[in-house]
């Protein structure tokens, strides 16, 4: 379990030093997931998504409205 841990990290060390790096970046995608945790728990309620052009058109509404709430 060790070697496969020690493996994880030396092959995500170059993200991990761009992180470093440049510090406005996030090492988490934690923020992310919480803003798309409501939709995933509907996501079964949403019937005009049956389509590709209509799941399109609703991720393109949800990342502006989870944009807009992220900046203010």
């Amino acid at each position: 379990m060790v070697v496969i841990k020690i493996s994880y990290g030396l092959n995500q060390f170059d993200k991990f030093q761009r992180h470093l790096e440049a510090g406005r970046l996030s090492i988490d995608n934690n923020r992310a997931e919480r803003a798309i945790k409501p939709f995933m728990i509907g996501r079964k309620a949403w019937l005009f998504s049956n389509t590709c052009n209509g799941a399109h058109a609703s991720a393109i509404r949800y990342s502006m409205v989870e944009t807009a709430k992220a900046n203010g």
